[in-house]
């Protein structure tokens, strides 16, 4: 009996790795772009591309790791290709560049298909503009998803389903109380000097047309069977396609979700307590629509494939093509970009 019993020990051993492994649903579902399913198209096309970025992630308690390629360098994703070329992809794939014409480098991300050298403009883009809702996007694309208006901007996909909801892929539900779902998006608003949490997001969706910081992570699975969190994928976390772990109550709903307050210290080696990334503040929840309800809406406009633009910004009379903001903030005296 002591023999059989160590050797059980031994096997659990063994096979605790492989259940652990078995808890990210992107190993299966990165194959599955293709399905009936829009959800599942969609939660496939986000995990597809987080292994492409060497799986980083956010773990439950809010730490992070696995980091390995950042937006700019020339370093290989599990593809082979470098990761600016592939982040100036999102961009180009979903559309947006041609909105984008006023940034400096916006115009030589459309060459990076092409060039043969890294380009320093285009890399230096990547960097200066937050492009979380791009890659948001261009999944969209990627997955054929039904009534989902892209945007370089998170709020106006929001505020489409704030507003719109007949037409929209999605409909807004408070993250503190609803069940995710996969193909659902969980979002916070990035805002230094306030907390909106869903009622207050609800109060400026309804009066304001203006530009809010906002990011979005797409739910790749939630609920799943013997395990109790939500494993949800975001493009410009840590600089990359990072998987981000939130554990779920017994009635798959979001567990005492960590929001963040006015008055929480700055994360330093002082407050470690502070040093939560996920401590947000969460502001909604867009639920993906039924399949039969998105079969209905508007079809899906294709990835668009890589070709330059008629013509550089820097091409263009000092002065006609104003800079302008993609994530705007009160005090920038920047426009918003179109």
């Amino acid at each position: 009996m002591r023999h059989l019993l160590t050797r059980l020990l031994a096997l659990a051993l063994l096979l605790s790795p492989l259940a652990a492994f078995a808890a990210d649903p992107c190993p299966l579902l990165r194959a599955q772009v293709d399905a009936a399913d829009p959800a599942t198209r969609l939660a496939a096309a986000a995990c597809e591309e987080h292994l492409r970025w060497h799986r980083p992630f956010i773990d439950e308690r809010g730490r992070y790791a696995g980091s390995t390629v950042r937006e700019a360098e020339t370093a290989l994703l599990t593809s082979g290709e470098q990761a600016w070329r592939r982040v100036a992809g999102y961009w180009q794939g979903a559309g947006l560049l041609s909105r984008l014409q006023q940034r400096p480098g916006a115009y030589d991300c459309t060459l990076a298909p092409f060039a043969t050298q890294p380009s320093a403009a285009c890399r230096a883009f990547l960097v200066d503009v937050p492009w979380s809702a791009a890659f948001v996007s261009w999944t969209a694309r990627r997955a054929q998803l039904p009534g989902f208006n892209g945007s370089a901007s998170h709020v106006d996909y929001v505020r489409d389903a704030y507003r719109n909801p007949e037409t929209s892929a999605y409909r807004v539900a408070n993250p503190v109380a609803a069940r995710p779902a996969r193909g659902d998006m969980l979002c916070s608003v990035r805002a230094a000097n306030r907390v909106f949490g869903f009622a207050g997001l609800a109060t400026l969706l309804s009066s304001e047309d203006g530009g809010l910081g906002m990011h979005c992570d797409i739910v790749v699975g939630a609920a799943g069977e013997g395990d109790a969190n939500a494993y949800l994928v975001g493009g410009n976390v840590l600089d990359g396609v990072t998987m981000r772990i939130l554990p779920l109550s017994a009635g798959g709903q979001f567990a005492a979700l960590s929001m963040r307050a006015i008055e929480d210290p700055p994360c330093t080696p002082d407050t470690p307590q502070s040093c939560d990334a996920n401590r947000q503040d969460w502001a909604v929840l867009l639920q993906l629509r039924p399949a039969a309800e998105l079969a209905a809406l508007t079809p899906s406009a294709p990835l668009q494939l890589a070709a330059p633009l008629v013509s550089p910004a820097a091409d263009r009379p000092a002065g006609s093509a104003p800079m302008c903001c993609v994530e705007c903030s009160v005090g920038d005296g920047l426009p918003r970009c179109p």
